[in-house]
């Protein structure tokens, strides 16, 4: 390993073992409902300043996890995705199962970078539990270099199959996955990397208040989850095994204020035909959206921002360097990102913070219910904390991201991740 002091040390085979509590928000982690957290983040590098990334979607999250690159660098836009094909642009949802093969077919490949799977399978290999939609579990590994289980099918190296995980995107889904997980990935097999990530509580918060008991429930089931790995890790470390433990969110959540149809407001503005052409497309993210066109929809598509912009809504619409800032890309069809509004109201539960949201095909959008995909202050506020026996606690003051997970696993395990936009935790460490 290279740099910093705060690293642990020890013997040359080591294990990462990471857990992802799908949209448990930083300020969530607290005595009374996540006890296992809280604990552990007294005896863990805890990073106090950690954000997502744009979007804040989960299949985003997850590539830029897997690559340790942001979405600009390994080419995944968000939960939705406009892809060129036969002239047009059409939006395809990152979350199907087929995804990876229209990305290939549109664009000659899936992520640009290499993947944490890819890099160790030189050595013990990758192995990965979701139980999040298809999409995310998928683009932890697209190119097939390890093991994802998932319920909409499982594959091995080379994408065999191995047959679907037979759970439930439930509590009791998440529950027999963790015991599956550390059945086959941590007790049984040894990977280099393993990666539980559970569904809750976003499946919960897409469907109920945040603060609200649901929420409550989700939290301390998260937590639970947490607390079976964490003892396994630390058995399986006083019999010798040398392993770094990872735990953390890929971004947070925000009360749903209202639904907005860009589609239909792009209509209203004039550019009804070249939406219904594919020249002109909305991907939306929830609380925001990426707007696509082509070279011939493209300047009319941009005679409308301003106008965009007034709408009160919209908190802000980025172009061009402001986009690149972000880490999106200013091409692949992208002409602007737009940030949906937010007010200071409270939820019924006592939670500051209302987003208007945009709508998306086969999605209802409850008002009072939780969202994400934006640059909003609460929904980019994922936790993240690391922890080894010979790893000294502490936190982490400067800005730490998701793509600074995959060089701290890389550089644990003694293999260089310098081509990453993130770095790895200890580098700056107490």
């Amino acid at each position: 390993m290279t740099g910093g002091t705060n690293r642990p040390a020890g013997r040359h085979e080591r294990r990462v073992v990471m857990v992802c509590c799908d949209a448990l928000g930083r300020d969530w982690v607290a005595p009374a409902l996540t006890p296992t957290l809280h604990a552990l983040a007294q005896s863990a590098l805890w990073c106090d300043a950690h954000r997502g990334v744009f979007p804040s979607v989960t299949r985003v999250s997850a590539a830029s996890i897997a690559t340790g690159c942001h979405p600009g660098r390994h080419g995944l836009h968000g939960n939705r995705m406009g892809l060129r094909e036969d002239g047009r642009i059409r939006v395809r949802d990152v979350g199907h199962p087929d995804f990876r093969e229209q990305m290939r077919r549109a664009t000659g490949g899936t992520l640009r970078v290499p993947t944490v799977a890819e890099r160790v399978a030189a050595l013990n290999g990758f192995v990965a539990f979701s139980n999040v939609s298809p999409g995310a579990a998928y683009f932890l590994d697209p190119a097939c270099f390890g093991q994802v289980h998932h319920r909409a099918g499982s594959y091995g190296p080379g994408g065999v199959g191995i047959g679907a995980l037979d759970v439930a995107q439930d509590f009791a889904g998440d529950w027999t996955m963790t015991q599956r997980f550390i059945a086959d990935a941590l007790t049984d097999g040894k990977p280099t990397v393993a990666v539980l990530w559970l569904a809750h509580p976003d499946a919960t918060l897409h469907r109920a208040p945040l603060g609200s008991p649901a929420h409550v429930d989700a939290l301390r089931h998260a937590d639970r989850c947490v607390a079976e790995v964490l003892c396994t890790v630390r058995a399986l470390r006083a019999a010798g095994e040398d392993i770094l433990l990872v735990v953390g969110s890929d971004h947070g959540q925000e009360t749903i204020a209202g639904c907005i149809d860009l589609d239909a407001w792009l209509g209203e503005q004039g550019l009804a035909e070249l939406v219904e052409s594919g020249d002109v497309a909305v991907a939306g993210q929830g609380t925001a959206a990426l707007l696509y066109a082509t070279p011939r929809g493209r300047p009319a598509l941009e005679r409308v921002l301003a106008r965009l912009r007034d709408e009160a809504w919209v908190d802000a619409v980025e172009t061009a360097q402001a986009l690149r800032a972000r880490g999106l890309p200013a091409e692949d069809g992208i002409v602007a990102a737009v940030n949906m509004a937010r007010d200071d109201r409270m939820n019924p539960y006592g939670v500051r913070g209302m987003r208007w949201t945009v709508a998306e095909p086969g999605k209802v959008k409850v008002p009072g219910h939780g969202e994400h995909g934006g640059w909003g202050c609460d929904e980019t506020r994922p936790f993240l904390l690391v922890e080894h026996d010979r790893l000294r606690a502490g936190v982490v003051g400067r800005a730490t991201s998701l793509v600074d997970i995959a060089p701290t696993m890389l550089d644990f395990v003694g293999l260089p991740a310098g081509d990453m936009d993130g770095t790895p935790l200890w580098d700056d460490a107490p």
